[in-house]
């Protein structure tokens, strides 16, 4: 009857409160969450914790409590506990020969006689409560069933609005789901930046000698650190170079006296077109040629894409772009040899020079994948029912097969905005890659950060995508995103 009480006050509350009451449920199952939940709700949490503690002393439990330690007190059961508790330790101190100490074994003996004096309360007093169906009363349900209260609703709205915020955040499975991939991409982008400058910090190039010169003396090199920070300890130059990165302040490079933001600025857009480009061109070009491969299996056309994929990905960017440029730009004088902001034509080299590693890739696996889906018994299913082939192929199966797509892809722009310094050296290109490159022999520790963590963060985001995709794309995962 109870049970049907607590069901149908639940049913009648307010949608916000019902929703609120479910996303507290959930996130008090993991401890992680159930720590944020209550820092940032700390009024909130502190007026449930004087409910709970008011609870526990007037409600059912704190009667049954007392109960059962009169009826244990007037049983004789702590007179028995300490009888047997010192007859233990008389025999251990005649085993061992020791001599007894009455004063000091009398005191052992009522702590210990107290201590399971007050776990035997506990104890049956939760087995009366488990033989009545109740619940001992605990603060994870004293605030929950709070939350889940119009009036307190109201009340703490105002003082608990960061932790009311988060419940709603929650509440919703697909915006758990993003808010859960874009925190862990923050820790993965701070662990990028510490790696990165630890490694910049103990390597054996010295700034000040590379940029001062062999001529310079011990007074301009301990003037170059001091001025740079240089001469600061490891945890503060840390501290300086994140602080820098999340303010978008890194101050001047070493070598030229630039600002390190704006030059970043005006390079990686550069770079970030360029990738783009290369993968929206690689996968245009790739998942048709995968899904004929797959569909006319052991062909001609099939031998033929894959054995172009396979050179596709043998061959080196920085082999292949000067074949391109003695060919198209020297030779048949059709594309420009270096790259020029204002004429267009002089990107196609890039792109394609970038891209064909991607395209071979993308191509592999979605003729692998479309291969092992085709032959699922869905597919057999679908055209049994008189589904053409088209439309087999389209909605049941390159729909099922485009997850392990989807991570390729992201891997590999990973790998392409990383990696294009190769193709931006080759082509004269002034992009965000080069420019690492060109401070790392200095090491300009500021502007290699900076490129590097803001590639980093680029990534991230890219595979947050990437994650959300999986969602749109794969029925199984709404489904379990659902039920978490």
């Amino acid at each position: 009857m109870r049970t049907e009480t607590e069901a149908t006050r639940r049913i009648e509350l307010p949608a916000v409160t019902a929703s609120l009451h479910t996303a507290a449920r959930k996130l008090f199952v993991y401890p992680p969450y159930r720590f944020l939940l209550l820092v940032v709700g700390a009024p909130v949490t502190l007026a449930a914790w004087i409910v709970y503690v008011y609870r526990r002393k007037t409600g059912p439990y704190a009667s049954e409590l007392a109960k059962t330690r009169l009826e244990l007190a007037a049983s004789g059961y702590k007179e028995e506990l300490r009888s047997e508790i010192a007859e233990q330790w008389l025999r251990k101190h005649r085993f061992f020969g020791q001599q007894v100490n009455r004063q000091k074994l009398n005191r052992q003996v009522e702590q210990e006689a107290e201590a399971r004096f007050q776990a035997a309360i506990l104890e049956r007093t939760e087995q009366k409560l488990q033989q009545a169906e109740q619940k001992r009363l605990s603060f994870a349900d004293t605030f929950q069933s709070l939350i889940g209260h119009p009036v307190f609703l109201l009340v703490s709205v105002l003082p608990g609005l960061p932790m009311y915020l988060l419940l709603l955040l929650f509440s919703n499975p697909y915006l758990k789901y993003i808010v859960e991939r874009l925190v862990m991409s923050v820790f993965v982008i701070f662990g990028v930046a510490v790696i990165v400058f630890t490694i910049l910090y103990l390597s054996p190039f010295n700034p000040a000698a590379n940029i001062l010169g062999e001529t310079a003396t011990a007074e301009q090199i301990a003037a170059f650190n001091r001025m740079y920070g240089l001469d600061q300890p490891y945890l503060v130059q840390l501290w300086d170079n994140i602080k820098g990165i999340f303010t978008f302040d890194l101050g001047k490079s070493y070598s030229g006296n630039e600002e390190i933001t704006s030059a970043i600025a005006r390079k990686f857009p550069l770079t970030l077109t360029l990738t783009v480009i290369s993968l929206l061109l690689a996968v245009a070009i790739a998942l048709p040629i995968g899904i004929i491969s797959a569909v006319k299996r052991n062909s001609f056309f099939d031998y033929a894409f894959m054995f172009i994929a396979l050179i596709g990905l043998s061959i080196p960017n920085f082999w292949q772009g000067l074949v391109f440029i003695l060919t198209f730009a020297i030779k048949l004088h059709w594309l420009p040899a270096s790259y020029n902001p204002q004429n267009w034509l002089s990107i196609i080299m890039p792109v394609i020079v970038l891209g064909t590693g991607l395209t071979a890739a993308v191509a592999r696996m979605t003729r692998s994948s479309t291969l092992e889906v085709l032959h699922e018994d869905y597919i057999l299913t679908a055209k049994a029912k008189g589904l053409s082939q088209r439309q087999v192929l389209l909605r049941h199966g390159v729909r099922n097969a485009i997850i392990p797509i989807l991570t390729v892809i992201g891997l590999q722009f990973g790998a392409l905005l990383g990696g294009s310094s190769v193709t931006e050296k080759v082509f004269n290109m002034s992009g965000i890659g080069s420019y690492i490159v060109d401070m790392q022999f200095i090491p300009d520790i500021p502007s290699i950060m900076g490129g590097v963590v803001y590639t980093a963060i680029t990534i991230s985001l890219v595979n947050v995508a990437v994650d959300i995709l999986y969602a749109f794309f794969d029925p199984r995962i709404r489904t379990k995103l659902k039920q978490d």
